[in-house]
């Protein structure tokens, strides 16, 4: 076998591919959120939706909207509006269909939802501490991540 036959060959073993150790890495990661999720009645899709309206609550958004929200999760409305429903249901959010265009579905937290977050700190500092990964690490990594995320968005747009 050649080296250009080899390398490609090697190219094509499951533990070369990015994509897998991402998707797997992924997994993992929710795995280990999982009891804290379960403690806080949440799933890790409805956990980042809370992120997104809690850091709306910081800085509010011009349209704090379903679209909006789906564009910063990167998730559609047909994925999004079942998982809102039952967070409302859980009296954590509403929604509010807007005055102005009644396509446009308004999301607020209601208390019951802001006082959540500060269950979620200690939960998350308890987390990354059992885990033991290195915060400076986790941190290069992020960076990294999103870099090659924000180029695969660019392929796809």
């Amino acid at each position: 076998m050649n080296q250009a036959s080899l390398y490609a060959e090697q190219g094509l073993q499951l533990d070369n591919q990015l994509c897998f150790k991402l998707y797997a890495a992924s997994r993992a990661v929710i795995r280990a959120y999982k009891p804290m999720l379960d403690e806080l009645g949440l799933t890790y899709p409805q956990y980042l939706a809370m992120l997104v309206l809690w850091e709306w609550q910081q800085q509010p958004p011009t349209l704090p909207t379903i679209k909006a929200l789906g564009q910063r999760l990167l998730l559609d409305s047909g994925t999004l509006t079942p998982l809102l429903k039952r967070l409302e249901l859980q009296g954590l959010l509403q929604r509010k269909r807007s005055t102005r265009d009644e396509r446009e579905v308004h999301l607020a937290l209601t208390p019951a939802g802001c006082a959540l977050r500060e269950q979620v700190l200690p939960l998350k500092r308890q987390l990354l501490c059992e885990s033991g990964v290195d915060e400076d690490a986790l941190g290069a990594l992020r960076s990294q991540v999103g870099v090659l995320l924000d180029q695969f968005m660019r392929l796809n747009h």
